[in-house]
Order: C-alpha cells, then sequence, then structure tokens
C-alpha cells in the first residue's frame, strides 16, 4: 500500500499544499487521489485513506474498473467520496480519448465567432477573452482575461502573455463583447489591439487578430483593415 504518512505531517508538506509549491508533477498517486478524496476519515489522515483506496482496488490502473459498489466498501469511503473518485478517473479517460483533430481548427473570424457568439452575444459586462493557438491554428486554451470596461491600462500584455507562454502558444486571438450589441470597435479598441501586437512582435507571438462580438454581429479588425 506504500509508505503511510503520520498525522503531525507539516503543513506544508500535505498534498494541496504540495501541488501550489511544487507543482502538480510533484504529487504521487495517492497525493493526488487525496486531492479528490479532500478530507480523511475519522482518526485518519487522508492520505492514509488515499493509500487504502489504492490497495484495495489494486493500483492506479485498476482504478479504471473499480465500480462504486466496490469503492465503498473501502472503510471511510462513503457514496460521495466514491462518486468523486470515479468522476476523477472518467475524466482522465475522457482527455485521454480526446483526439488533437478534435480542437477547434480557427481559419477565419467567422470561426472566433462561431465558436463563442453565444458565448459573449448576452453578456451585461465586457469580457476580453484571449484564444491560444498551436502552430497548427488549433485552439489549445481560451482564457477570460478580465471582465469590465476595456481600457488600455487594465488589458496589459503581461496577463495576455504570460497565459500563452504557458500553454506554449504559437499565436493569440483576442476578442471582446459589447453589451450594446453593435460590434462596431471603438479607439480603445484599436489601441489595446496595437499594443498588443506590438508586444506580441517582441517575444515572438502573434496576435493574430481581435474580434468584437454583438448581439448576432460580429467584427474583425484585421478585416476592416483597423490593425
Amino acid at each position: 500500500m506504500g509508505e503511510k504518512w503520520p498525522s503531525n505531517l507539516p503543513l506544508a508538506e500535505l498534498p494541496r499544499e504540495r501541488m501550489i509549491d511544487k507543482g502538480i508533477d510533484a504529487l504521487s498517486n495517492a497525493e493526488l487521489i487525496a486531492i479528490l478524496l479532500r478530507t480523511g476519515s475519522t482518526g485518519e489522515p487522508v492520505i492514509q485513506l488515499a493509500h487504502r483506496v489504492l490497495g484495495h482496488v489494486g493500483g492506479l490502473r485498476q482504478f479504471l474498473d473499480a465500480s462504486l459498489e466496490e469503492l465503498v466498501k473501502v472503510r471511510g469511503i462513503g457514496t460521495a467520496k466514491a462518486i468523486q473518485l470515479l468522476a476523477g478517473i472518467e475524466l482522465g479517460r475522457r482527455v485521454a480519448k480526446t483526439k488533437p483533430e478534435e480542437r477547434g481548427v480557427i481559419r477565419s473570424p467567422e470561426d472566433v465567432s462561431n465558436l463563442l457568439m453565444e458565448d459573449l452575444r448576452y453578456l451585461t459586462q465586457e469580457h476580453f477573452v484571449c484564444l491560444f493557438l498551436n502552430t497548427k491554428n488549433q485552439v489549445i486554451a481560451q482564457t477570460t482575461v478580465f471582465i469590465g470596461s476595456l481600457n488600455s491600462s487594465i488589458v496589459h500584455p503581461r496577463e495576455v502573455f504570460k497565459e500563452a507562454i504557458r500553454k506554449s502558444s504559437a499565436s493569440v486571438i483576442c476578442l471582446h463583447n459589447h453589451p450594446s450589441g453593435d460590434p462596431t470597435p471603438s479607439k480603445e479598441d484599436i489601441e489595446v489591439t496595437k499594443r498588443l501586437i506590438q508586444a506580441g512582435q517582441i517575444i515572438g507571438i502573434d496576435v493574430l487578430d481581435h474580434v468584437i462580438i454583438g448581439d448576432g454581429r460580429y467584427v474583425s479588425l484585421k478585416e476592416k483593415g483597423l490593425i
């Protein structure tokens, strides 16, 4: 079942704190399970419970075949904890099955609009969103950088490119919504975009476009020749 952790383990060495401090790659299988479990059972730290669960099912690979009925047989694992574990395992299974070609590929501003129009068109506040692309223009991540009125002092390049670097992005597409429903770009929209393009040129990550979403309409600053 592996080494058990003492109940008086320093806080800095608990799974969630170790993940924050060392990164998720540093965690053992038992520590990852402990994070899913969140709490231990009466008189038993969560990491010890995680080791017992692993031992009961026979190892990480056997978790793929574990059932709810089997997990609740483990002392300290009720229905809620068993469901948490099974949901985590199923999510990992689905991620593993996802093929690269299933990622959205951006070929035009219309593709950007189709991807996020329904998410953004009815929002009552402006949301500034970045799509991070690989070298094949596939979307590898999507991040809402901020919520509020667009302003060059708020949309700082470091917030955009910090995430782009973390995701190993080849390029970025920016977009935001106009709650008025009118996607006509403002002077501020254009200035913010030019600032981001200049920053991207310095670090080698292209800002391909800035698409403004209205109510069923969109405007591409690149198509309009504004950037």
